[in-house]
């Protein structure tokens, strides 16, 4: 019986890989398919006909490179804004007790109830009044404000899960408040942090409602309103380079996963050798 429990496990590991990937493996075939192919009934993975030229419509159309541009300086400084506020806020959250960390803990819970159709026409009434209206440095402050409720959550947790007596230790030891901070929290909370960093990137990277109401000037349009545009008025798709483009789309939060993900491991690595 157990020898077949292991090679069992392998399946199941196998098929779960496969029902997580399907779906990138068919937009991936999708992008270089014809469009008669892709509008035919026929069902195939590979295409009959590769078409290369979807990556290059796509490329030309709506702007696509200055797009993703725009996404990525969304992204990356929105990211460093939660990051920045999120970390000591999580650690005081973290740290204190009773009434004030119930109500910080709860008004968290609370705000991550609230639709974004609630919360975009006050959004864009602040964003006018403040002259930062259809601009990338508006559409960063909404994406850091949206991030920041969970972003904060998640931190909270990693360090409510390294020992308070570790910092004790420290400080019995003579050494100072930001000492100890640098030297025994920090890193061991680093897995959190690279965890919490990859989540607000992607989730601003992937964000469409707020730059679609927002962002007016063709300009300023970010990634996902771009590849919006691939269909048209009258509701005619562009299916070869709207999957090349999305594909494209894809390879930034990839390379960003893959940089960080060496950080993830060898922050976990230091955790459990410290813990």
């Amino acid at each position: 019986m157990r020898a077949l429990l292991r090679p069992a496990q392998y399946l199941a590991l196998a098929a779960y890989i496969l029902f997580l990937g399907f779906p990138l493996l068919w937009l991936i075939s999708a992008s270089v398919k014809s469009s008669g192919e892709l509008n035919s009934l026929s069902v195939n993975l590979l295409p009959r006909q590769w078409q290369w030229d979807n990556y290059a419509d796509a490329l030309d159309r709506q702007g696509l490179v200055h797009s993703a541009g725009n996404s990525l300086v969304v992204a990356l400084v929105s990211t460093a804004l939660v990051i920045l506020i999120a970390l000591p806020a999580s650690y005081v959250l973290a740290r204190l007790k009773g009434r004030i960390r119930a109500a910080g803990v709860g008004w968290i819970l609370t705000s991550q109830v609230f639709p974004v159709v609630l919360v975009i026409l006050p959004l864009f009434l602040i964003l006018r009044t403040l002259g930062l209206a259809d601009s990338l440095a508006g559409l960063t402050l909404v994406h850091t404000t949206y991030t920041l409720p969970f972003a904060l959550w998640m931190l909270q947790g990693y360090v409510t899960a390294i020992p308070v007596d570790l910092e004790e230790a420290g400080a019995m030891d003579g050494a100072g408040r930001w000492t100890v901070l640098r030297r025994i929290v920090f890193p061991l909370l680093a897995p959190g942090i690279v965890a919490t960093a990859m989540f607000s990137f992607v989730s601003s990277w992937n964000e469409f409602f707020f730059a679609l109401v927002l962002l007016q000037s063709p300009e300023n349009y970010t990634l996902p309103i771009t590849l919006n545009m691939f269909i048209g008025g009258e509701g005619k798709v562009a299916l070869g380079p709207l999957a090349a483009g999305a594909v494209l789309a894809a390879i930034p939060s990839i390379v960003f996963f893959t940089i960080l993900r060496r950080r993830l491991t060898s922050g976990l690595m230091a955790g459990a050798v410290k813990g």
